[in-house]
């Protein structure tokens, strides 16, 4: 369900790019210090939205430098960072911890099996840290394994499920006076990037007799008109909670992904299916 939250890199300027990335390299320092090297490679371009998020809205004291890295070693790339990005590296590899587990669950993949293990230790010591998070974490999983698996489900139940998850996961400081408009926005994503996934997934789940939002009684689907209608309505309520929040730095970068990005990364997701399908026959 994540991957949708990147920007759209071509629409953005020269500055703005640099900046996008310094946020997305900082982040990844901020994974290998806190959890180590092997953490890197669940680096994620939604947490660096969550980054620019919270730093938008707070606004507080950022380092910055520059560093060489495994990927790339020769030229030294700008990377900066503030308190919200040790918090998106925890999320990071809380979020990835459970997807891995999640994974083991479903395709009984043996190489998640062993990245669950391996970040198993690191993910207690952030439940430590964050326990309302990891606790929304945990219910979202198991609420949406009881949602798929049950016959009278509603097409809105895990979409709802999914955005109580990406609520707590933006509402970092639970005291702020912006706590409740904070958890409305990330509300509103989650259930937004729940319905574009599953109708990314809409052939697979129908091929495997998976439960999908989408796909009615009986095996028949909601129409790709009104699926696209629906994706439109959830966008519009996300931007529509977006701007009414006080956010000033980064926010065109923040427009970019939500009025452009996700749509990019949905519509190459979507030729994807399609290639492989094609493959398939």
């Amino acid at each position: 369900m994540f991957g949708y939250i990147e920007a759209n890199a071509a629409l953005l300027s020269e500055e703005q790019l640099s900046r996008y990335k310094g946020c997305y390299c900082g982040l990844c320092r901020a994974l290998k210090e806190r959890h180590g090297q092997l953490s890197r490679i669940t680096l994620s371009f939604d947490m660096t939205f969550l980054i620019m998020f919270l730093s938008s809205m707070y606004e507080p004291e950022e380092t910055s430098g520059e560093g060489g890295c495994m990927v790339h070693p020769i030229k030294k790339r700008g990377y900066w960072s503030d308190r919200f990005t040790d918090y998106a590296a925890d999320m990071n590899l809380a979020l990835a911890y459970y997807n891995c587990l999640d994974d083991w669950k479903d395709e009984h993949n043996a190489l998640r099996f062993a990245q669950a293990k391996a970040f198993e230790g690191r993910y207690k010591k952030i439940k430590e840290l964050w326990p309302r998070q990891c606790e929304a974490i945990e219910g979202c999983i198991n609420s949406l394994s009881e949602i798929e698996k049950r016959s009278d489900s509603e097409a809105d139940d895990a979409a709802n499920c999914f955005a109580e998850l990406m609520g707590e996961l933006f509402v970092c400081e639970e005291d702020s006076v912006w706590s409740s408009r904070i958890r409305n926005f990330g509300q509103a994503l989650g259930r937004f990037i729940y319905m574009m996934d599953a109708c990314v997934d809409l052939e697979k789940d129908r091929k495997h007799s998976r439960f999908n939002p989408f796909i009615r009684e009986g095996g028949e689907s909601v129409t790709e008109d009104d699926r696209l209608l629906i994706l439109k309505m959830l966008a519009g309520e996300c931007t529509r909670i977006f701007e009414m929040l006080p956010l000033l730095q980064d926010v065109d970068i923040m427009r970019n992904i939500l009025f452009s990005g996700v749509w990019h990364q949905y519509a190459l997701a979507i030729r994807k299916n399609k290639e492989d399908t094609q493959v398939d026959k």
